[in-house]
């Protein structure tokens, strides 16, 4: 009897060693895009290890940017993941690479999509509620002091030879914030603008300017985005904000943009198991913020922040996975 027993356990032990491999077989070999910015080293990182440990796949990554990882994932059908793209920056070529099945849209890697707009402190707020709205602003234009003009108000733009200076300097028209005192001021360079806020923020001083998410910068720093009172104008937005040359521009607030996670067809068709994580897999700005803050005051790479993640934020990421894919993934961090 008890030999019948143990050669049933091994009969069972050896078919899902079995399943075991024949999963990670139809998982195989899985090239995952390393894009060069936090957020995106990041969310590669917890990938290759999510997979690598929890579903059986040779997960590699590899160096990747915006336009020549999109362009390689529809021409080549490499790599197979981009975990990370700002997808309106070549949305006709992508949405033509999944017309031609070669390429799905998984979901969102950044669920509240890239967030630009106007910022206050939150202290600020806290004193005053008005200034979370654009009316109260301009109601208290002499608070935000310009650093060079005493009689001016300072409205920190973006640095020249960004995009969101066009955009800055056309919402500074529309609002008419000239009107009111303002002056817009370059900062010189994206370390200037970060400088800027560190400044007013450690001082407890007002600060009125354009800043985006998810950043270091917004996880160190708590700020209140300025509602305009407008509501989204994507018509406006595409047409006139973004514009340079605009010669009569209106207020609108920034949409967020779209951040995908993109795959392959051939990827998600082949391991559909792992594909569902990677579909789900999703970060929420603010937690986001807060991780990248770590980042910074840690001088963390890619790697050892996935690893500071996965050990202190199961709350986040354990609802992306089975509990079985859970227990797998905890084992195999470092101890």
């Amino acid at each position: 009897m008890s030999k019948k027993l143990t050669l049933g356990a091994i009969v069972i032990a050896s078919a899902s060693l079995a399943l075991s491999g024949q999963a990670q077989a139809e998982c195989g070999k899985v090239t995952i895009a390393d894009m060069n910015w936090s957020s995106a080293t990041v969310i590669a990182n917890v990938d290759q290890f999510i997979l690598t440990h929890g579903f059986g796949c040779d997960a590699e990554l590899v160096p990747g940017d915006t336009m020549p990882t999109g362009t390689s994932m529809i021409e080549k059908g490499e790599p197979d993941i981009a975990p990370e793209l700002w997808s309106n920056s070549m949305k006709a070529a992508l949405d033509a690479g999944v017309a031609e099945g070669r390429l799905r849209y998984a979901g969102k890697s950044l669920s509240d999509g890239g967030e630009e707009g106007f910022w206050v402190p939150d202290y600020m707020v806290a004193k005053d509620a008005s200034l979370a709205t654009i009316a109260g602003i301009k109601k208290n234009a002499k608070l935000f002091t310009h650093p060079e003009n005493p009689k001016a108000s300072a409205l920190y733009g973006c640095p020249a030879g960004w995009n969101c200076q066009i955009s800055s300097a056309n919402l500074f028209r529309a609002m008419n914030l000239g009107d009111d005192g303002f002056e817009l001021i370059d900062p010189g360079s994206g370390a200037g603008l970060a400088g800027a806020i560190a400044r007013a923020y450690e001082r407890g001083e007002a600060w009125f300017g354009y800043y985006w998410a998810p950043t270091s910068v917004l996880g160190k720093y708590k700020m209140v985005k300025v509602d305009f009172g407008t509501g989204v104008d994507m018509d406006e937005f595409k047409s006139c904000t973004t514009q340079e040359g605009c010669e009569n521009p209106k207020p609108t607030m920034y949409p967020p943009s779209p951040v995908h996670t993109i795959t392959t067809e051939a990827f998600a068709s082949r391991a559909p198991e792992a594909y569902q994580y990677i579909a789900t897999r999703s970060f929420k700005n603010n937690d986001m913020n807060v991780l990248l803050a770590w980042m910074d005051d840690n001088q963390a790479d890619g790697e050892y922040a996935m690893e500071y993640f996965l050990a202190n934020y199961e709350n986040i990421w354990t609802p992306w996975v089975s509990a079985d894919v859970v227990a797998k993934v905890k084992a195999a961090l470092p101890k």
